[in-house]
């Protein structure tokens, strides 16, 4: 079940009182049925404790009074051999429901407590992150991003967009892991983008900018005893000009790339380890941009080590002048129904190809909470890139 970084919501008043009166009487129809002893009127004494686990105190509290009063009124109708074992049978109950009782209010108290770390956490996050839509000379982007919090942690997800004198450069990227941890790296990569995006002329060098900013991230945290992090990114641009990429910037040669035939708005594209974006074009047609994979920011070093490094390169790839260039993280590719089967993205876009641009994200998200019932694993981003000229 999604949290919405609330404390988690007790049972109702009504569903308690006719819980424990339908215990009670259960219990006390065995009781009477058993004769005189009065040990089975003592199973009472869980009620307390499974209410614990999920009720309010005031709630525990009502229903330890109550079963103290039944324990009580049941020793006095059916009492032991002696007043010794009457008076031990209730010290005990009274004992156990003080101890139940404080075991729920320590509970509260830290459900509390998480809850206003998770809702720090988050609202850090979308502090970082740039307000959306954003029209800039090129192109307009519109997005949606929801966090999603799991045991007092939030994940990394990040995206932003930058009009420079290059042209405009819009990242999207997902750091490995959950936590403040996670929001830290996500915050070096985002402070190096909003650099690197106005200094540099050449996109790779804009990557290899995130890459060293991750790098010195990660040998900052492990003095403090974290672990280090990798950052699946993609980051694009268009042409100072908003026209045709630089010369230099290959052909992905798959689908949603320039053909030189096709006119719309052109892009230059590296990617770092992140999932492939979607072209949705207006027909219904959706097709995968075919980019390297690459490797993670922050995991050069190591690829390097291995021999498995790869230069970074640029792909061009064009958006339509009726077509959406859309970016993902797997908060929407890895929702899974009953079965395990993952969201069918591509289909999912296909049915949504007559939905404006602005609503696509929402719409998009919303088939895939639908698909997974509701559970979200993942923070969910997702990014709908157009030229300006059809917003």
């Amino acid at each position: 079940m999604e949290s919405d970084g609330t404390v988690p919501r007790a049972p109702g008043n009504r569903a308690v009182v006719l819980g424990v009166l339908a215990a009670t009487a259960v219990v006390l129809l065995g009781q009477a049925a058993s004769g005189s002893s009065a040990r089975l009127v003592l199973l009472l004494v869980f009620l307390p404790a499974f209410l614990a686990g999920r009720g309010t105190v005031a709630q525990t509290v009502a229903v330890s009074v109550w079963v103290a009063a039944v324990v009580g009124v049941s020793t006095v109708l059916f009492p032991p051999p002696d007043l010794e074992a009457r008076v031990g049978t209730l010290v005990a109950v009274v004992g156990a429901e003080a101890a139940v009782i404080g075991l729920c209010a320590r509970r509260v108290r830290r459900e509390r407590e998480l809850s206003r770390m998770r809702q720090s956490a988050v609202a850090l996050q979308r502090q970082l992150l740039r307000p959306l839509p954003v029209t800039t000379a090129d192109v307009r982007l519109d997005g949606l991003y929801r966090p999603v919090e799991e045991d007092a942690m939030v994940g990394g997800d990040l995206y932003d967009i930058a009009e420079t004198p290059h042209g405009t450069r819009v990242l999207v990227g997902d750091v490995q892991g959950k936590g403040l941890p996670a929001i830290g790296t996500g915050f070096a990569v985002l402070s190096a983008f909003r650099e690197a995006a106005f200094r540099e002329a050449e996109l790779t060098a804009v990557a290899d900018a995130l890459e060293a900013a991750v790098e010195r991230h990660n040998a900052y945290v492990v003095q403090s005893g974290e672990q280090e992090r990798f950052v699946t990114a993609t980051v694009l641009s268009t042409a100072p000009d908003g026209g045709a990429a630089p010369d230099g910037a290959p052909d992905g040669g798959g689908m949603g790339t320039n053909t030189g035939e096709e006119a719309g708005t052109e892009l230059q594209a590296v990617n770092c380890g992140h999932l492939a974006p979607y072209l949705l074009r207006a027909d219904g047609r959706v097709e995968p941009v075919a980019l390297p994979t690459g490797i993670p920011l922050g995991l050069a070093s190591l690829a390097e080590l291995t021999g498995g490094a790869q230069p970074r390169t640029v792909r061009r790839v064009v958006v339509p002048a009726d077509g959406v260039l859309v970016l993902l993280t797997d908060g929407i590719t890895e929702a899974q129904d009953a079965s395990g089967t993952f969201y069918p993205v591509e289909q999912g876009l296909a049915d949504l190809a007559a939905t404006p641009a602005e609503a696509l994200p929402g719409a998009l998200d919303l088939r895939a909470r639908r698909w997974s019932g509701g559970r979200s694993r993942d923070d969910v981003t997702v990014l709908a890139l157009r030229g300006a000229a059809a917003a």
